[in-house]
């Protein structure tokens, strides 16, 4: 296990293992929305590039809970959906 798999923790307020589909339903967002990485780099702010938002796509590295919660927000979806595996996305 990689040192970043247990990025995604301390939802509230427990460990959680790294979702699994985590990576899949961050593509599913921005493809949603209709933009390319770059412009959900921008929108995501954070100093966020469009190779951040590739690697998480490619789950080749995790994002931080506050690029999980940003993409929550511009999804209007709870940050519980994108991260829990048994739950899906609207």
């Amino acid at each position: 296990m990689r040192a970043d798999d247990a990025c995604i923790s301390a939802y509230m307020g427990h460990t959680r293992r790294r979702s699994k589909r985590l990576a899949e339903k961050l593509l599913q967002i921005r493809e949603a929305l209709g933009l390319s990485q770059r412009e959900m780099a921008e929108r995501l702010g954070n100093k966020i590039t469009n190779k951040s938002i590739s690697n998480y796509e490619r789950d080749r590295s995790v994002p931080p809970m506050e690029v999980v919660l940003a993409y929550a927000r511009a999804a209007n979806v709870k940050m519980e959906q994108i991260v829990d595996d048994d739950l899906d996305l609207p």
